[in-house]
């Protein structure tokens, strides 16, 4: 176990039964009574929790607990997962951990796999917020492309080719800065700079957790989200290039007892800058 210099984040390997480890890192590795929010991380990043919120988590007494996916840091790959594997995943660390019941908050394809443990983890799930969160794809109604960046549609596009495809593409693919608006350039010069330190190192030891993100990204999910009895918070920028605006909108119709709070101003990473009110509405869900 370590501890990572200046930000008061514990990691920690979780060894599981079926041979396989799980990264873990955790805010409050004494076992304090606070709110644990469990962290979902975006694609292509390690599971870091979101720096950035720091300030605001500890003026709410929020606990971060978050982990590398399988296949990203110090996270063994797990072949063929989808987004409902997860939830088994996040039973394991909370079980480790002593936590009963937490809420849930994702950015990206992080806000889809929040989604599905909201899904299939009732019993334990306080509430989730999903921000930017695609969509089931073949989802009903939607147009699961329509408003994507050219670089985006071309690597899911891949991806409904399959892994061979994928990673083909993948080796050939390059950063197209086309898919953030300008307020998400400024964010990710500012106080979204953090983004910098999580992807990086998710991608060093190559796309494998990315291509398995994306497959399961235009998989069948595994659980319906139309099953989450908990509340729901969708947040979504007008201007995404990266996951479309129609994605929460579609998630929003189906979630139960969901609420959908559109930015239209924001991009994919500038829509963040809402997230601590996303946090003040998590507090509010304290058993």
């Amino acid at each position: 176990m370590s501890e990572a210099m200046g930000t008061g984040v514990t990691e920690s390997e979780l060894e599981l039964a079926d041979g396989r480890r799980l990264h873990v890192h955790d805010t409050s590795a004494d076992g304090s009574d606070r709110l644990t929010v469990l962290w979902h991380h975006g694609t292509p990043n390690i599971g870091a929790p979101p720096e950035p919120l720091f300030a605001a988590s500890e003026r709410l007494g929020i606990r971060w607990v978050s982990y590398d996916r399988p296949g990203y840091g110090g996270s063994t790959p797990l072949p063929g997962r989808n987004v409902a594997s997860a939830a088994a995943d996040v039973t394991r660390i909370a079980d480790a951990l002593g936590i009963g019941r937490f809420a849930l908050m994702g950015h990206s394809g992080g806000g889809t796999h929040a989604l599905a443990c909201a899904a299939l983890l009732p019993e334990r799930v306080l509430g989730t917020v999903s921000v930017a969160g695609p969509a089931p794809f073949g989802a009903e109604g939607l147009d699961w492309f329509a408003g994507m960046n050219d670089a985006g549609r071309a690597s899911l596009t891949a991806a409904v080719a399959g892994r061979e495809e994928k990673a083909r593409h993948e080796a050939e693919a390059t950063y197209d800065p086309g898919m953030f608006t300008a307020a998400d350039h400024a964010a990710l010069a500012g106080e979204w700079s953090w983004f910098h330190e999580v992807v990086g190192p998710a991608v060093e030891a190559g796309p494998g957790g990315l291509i398995d993100d994306d497959l399961a990204y235009v998989g069948a999910w595994g659980c319906d989200p139309r099953s989450i009895t908990g509340p729901v918070l969708l947040l979504h920028g007008g201007e995404d290039r990266v996951v479309p605006t129609s994605h929460s909108e579609w998630l929003a119709s189906r979630c139960p007892r969901s609420e959908l709070r559109l930015h239209p101003a924001d991009g994919h990473i500038s829509v963040l800058r809402h997230a601590v009110a996303a946090l003040e509405w998590l507090g509010r869900l304290r058993p």
